[in-house]
């Protein structure tokens, strides 16, 4: 992380794959996390999909990218690229 990005403050980041490209610099990221179900106490995969603004347009489908929460750049786009 630059020092660019450290002095705007803490934001979040997530680990996924590629699971689509969906344009010119927009991909479609799956990040999966595991957490505990509520009643029964089993653990759970459960997948989460972001939009990510790719500003090299390097990203295929299947890579493991980071990604880091930004401010909106589209309707849907809230999160970009960073590696």
């Amino acid at each position: 992380m630059s020092t660019e990005q450290a002095s705007r403050g803490a934001r979040k980041l997530r680990k996924g794959i590629v699971v689509s490209k969906m344009g010119a610099k927009s991909v479609k990221v799956a990040v999966s996390y595991r957490e505990r179900h509520p009643l029964y106490g089993k653990v759970v995969t459960r997948t989460k999909n972001y939009h990510a603004h790719d500003e090299a347009d390097t990203a295929k489908v299947g890579d493991v990218v980071t990604i880091m929460e930004t401010r909106p750049l589209s309707a849907t786009k809230r999160w970009r690229v960073v590696k």
